[in-house]
């Protein structure tokens, strides 16, 4: 059975596409044909302001979750070889900080679902047992519904429409390279010299101690970096209406967790400890 066809999802799907193909017909007299983007645009923008809320629930649960890590390194240390009293510690210091393990992921559940219609809207050829206009809609010439590794694999891409594909493309992964540099976690300088020492990961060295924990290895902390390019490479597979979504999403995201940041920062990384006066360099 597809997913999309049973009566309620089909229902919240044909009440979404109603609602921005009107909003796509309140724009049309202002910008022409590039209305249903500037629609889908616009319902991402709207979206996302609906979920501030859970946005700020995520920045709280990041900082609570970044100041407890140096206690949770220490009892998973202390009670390596005890997993049930290391999960009874860890349970008691939670109670103790009035939060929880699944801080921050609640929100993220909250948001599945409206992102899950958002983009069921780019791909799906019908709606509701009715056509999908929006994917006919083109901007810059471009249909909404097509997609660069489509035309590609077709043979039907040509100049303007990798032009159109790239920018959209570029546009996410210079917002993923600022995104990897402001937001990259903190790097304690104890790690960073251990790391640099090839003790890192030797037994009985914790491969960190700083409030981002495990996270904040120099390694991890480089691998997770490069996570937000995923998101361009996701860009040259699904329709270019969802292009546009990634990229108001990325750039709204950006914009949120700095401005998030600096209302609930991060503790800063133990300072590393000086060599004694005389120490052999």
């Amino acid at each position: 059975m597809d997913l999309y066809s049973f009566p309620p999802i089909a229902a919240v799907l044909d009440g979404a596409y109603t609602l921005l193909m009107a909003l796509a017909g309140l724009l049309d007299p202002l910008i022409g044909v590039t209305s249903a983007a500037a629609a889908i645009v616009l319902v991402t923008v709207i979206v996302r302001a609906v979920l501030i809320p859970t946005a700020v629930s995520m920045a709280k649960g990041e900082q609570v979750r970044a100041r407890l890590a140096p206690k949770l390194q220490a009892l998973r240390q202390r009670h390596r070889d005890n997993p049930e009293r290391l999960q009874r510690e860890l349970a008691k210091l939670y109670a103790d900080e009035g939060t929880s393990p699944l801080a921050g992921c609640l929100p993220m559940l909250v948001q599945a679902p409206v992102v899950g219609v958002i983009y069921a809207l780019f791909i799906l050829p019908s709606v509701n047992g009715h056509a999908n206009a929006l994917l006919t809609e083109t901007l810059g010439g471009v249909p909404l519904g097509s997609s660069l590794a489509g035309e590609a694999v077709h043979g039907t891409l040509g100049w303007p429409d990798a032009l159109v594909f790239g920018g959209v493309i570029l546009l996410i992964a210079l917002i993923a390279e600022v995104t990897r540099r402001v937001l990259r976690p903190p790097v304690p300088p104890a790690a960073t010299a251990a790391a640099a020492a090839g003790q890192a990961g030797k037994p009985g060295t914790p491969a960190t101690s700083g409030p981002a924990g495990a996270l904040a290895a120099p390694g991890v902390a480089r691998a997770l970096g490069f996570l937000p390019y995923a998101t361009a490479v996701v860009a040259v597979f699904v329709p270019l209406a969802a292009g546009l979504y990634l990229v108001v999403t990325v750039a709204w995201t950006l914009v949120q967790r700095m401005v998030l940041r600096r209302r609930f920062p991060l503790p800063e990384p133990p300072a590393a400890p000086q060599p004694a006066a005389g120490a052999a360099p």
